[in-house]
């Protein structure tokens, strides 16, 4: 079987590279020229640690080819993996138009039996809906089936998610689609669920939601540690302890953010409102998530008496290590508020590049750590790249108009910054 996969992105490039590396044709499908050729030079448009060299092998030896050609992509394979964006629009709902495009593509141009796999986060009953475009959109009727098998791919580790996955779940009403899903992925040995396909596009959902509720619990819970006086970092390290409820995703921050968990929180919102079983917990989860960096804010505003004028430094932009991804990062909240409060902002990332906003034209982006904290009366932590972590923070002590330290992702120790002179405070893990 040939594989096309229609949209290069995050997704995409990585279902592309997977299916390549376990030994099949595939090609890559795209309407940006500019996309397609990078990556027909093996590179990649974003940054994901492992992926571009991959990608690379695979397009050198033939296996991987990308094409901005619909009309022949899609009549010369047989299995479509749909890979496109689904962002949120205002109300907090899917917004489904690329999906939409790419099933009346293939309708228009499909010759014969096509497979449809729906590998974007979509609600429960788009698989329907794909049918339906598809169908209204053919020239001449051809036999076709659509799944659903919901990616579950953390930024900054979708290498080894691909790779090695912890289950595989497959949403079909067809045989004939299992059977040739099931021969797709034959070389893994994970588990898997086959089940019906408002049933997968729920798992996502349902999975992602529920990993947004344990980190506004967390961070929810750090703040009653502040006025308990309690550490949350050996709370969640008790807590993790039990296997009921594990230890992944119990670190408080400033919240979560990226191109999954605020649409898809907002998603299933939605979709509980549209059918009037309101899911209230969520809504507190996105109350919370929004409301997180202000936390920390406050107390550094407490402590500098005001921002006005002031110089912050800010260590991080993307939403968590190992990604560009900027997408709902709490980081662009703060420089956002602290703009607001007229401080002078200072702003160092490894990876992510600032947006190009005119309000963001005052920032100063720095080339290196030690540069964003040259003459800063306050450094706020936002992304916990490890360079921040191998900083000779006791030598740049000395870099600062003021050793003030606001810890957004509670990654430093909180005695060993004290033991060298700096005011430090976290997010529920000062004591």
């Amino acid at each position: 079987m040939k594989i096309l996969i229609i949209g290069t992105g995050y997704v995409g490039a990585t279902t592309a590279m997977v299916f390549a590396e376990i030994g099949w044709q595939v090609t890559g499908l795209d309407i940006d020229a500019g996309k397609i050729e990078r990556l027909r030079q093996g590179r990649l448009h974003f940054y994901e640690p492992g992926l571009e060299e991959l990608i690379s092998k695979h397009v050198q030896s033939g296996r991987l080819r990308f094409t901005t050609d619909k009309e022949t992509a899609i009549a010369g394979h047989d299995v479509i993996f749909l890979c496109v964006g689904t962002p949120s629009r205002p109300d907090g709902s899917a917004d489904l138009s690329y999906i939409q495009q790419a099933a009346e593509d293939i309708g228009r141009s499909m010759n014969g039996y096509k497979l449809v796999v729906t590998k974007s986060t979509v609600p429960v009953g788009t698989q329907e809906q794909i049918k339906s475009w598809m169908k209204a959109a053919q020239r001449q009727p051809s036999h076709f089936d659509v799944a659903s098998n919901p990616e579950f791919l953390r930024e900054g580790k979708a290498v080894e998610d691909a790779l090695r996955p912890d289950r595989i779940v497959i949403g079909t009403d067809s045989t004939r689609a299992t059977e040739q899903l099931q021969t797709l992925y034959r070389s893994f040995t994970c588990p898997w669920i086959v089940t019906k396909p408002r049933t997968a596009e729920l798992i996502k959902y349902a999975s992602n939601s529920f990993l947004a509720t344990k980190i506004s619990y967390m961070n929810e819970l750090a703040r009653l540690c502040d006025k308990l006086e309690v550490n949350v970092k050996e709370v969640a390290e008790g807590m993790g302890l039990d296997p009921r409820i594990g230890s992944s995703f119990l670190q408080a921050g400033l919240g979560y953010g990226g191109s999954c968990f605020p649409k898809d929180v907002s998603e299933l919102i939605m979709t509980s409102r549209k059918h009037e079983a309101n899911l209230h917990i969520l809504d507190q989860v996105v109350e919370v998530n929004h409301t997180q960096f202000a936390y920390l804010l406050d107390k550094a505003r407490s402590r500098l008496g005001g921002f006005a004028h002031k110089s912050i430094a800010i260590l991080g932009l993307a939403f968590k290590p190992d990604t560009d991804d900027i997408r709902e990062a709490p980081a662009l909240r703060m420089i956002d508020q602290l703009l607001l409060e007229q401080a002078n902002v200072r702003l160092f990332d490894p990876v992510a590049p600032l947006p190009v906003r005119p309000s963001y034209g005052v920032v100063t982006v720095c080339s290196s750590a030690e540069e964003a904290l040259r003459s800063a009366e306050a450094i706020i932590l936002c992304t916990e790249w490890p360079e921040f972590g191998q900083l000779d923070w006791e030598g740049a002590k000395a870099l600062l108009a003021e050793p003030n330290f606001f810890d957004g992702r509670n990654m430093m120790d909180a005695g060993r910054m004290r033991g060298f002179g700096y005011y430090y405070q976290g997010i529920g893990n000062d004591h």
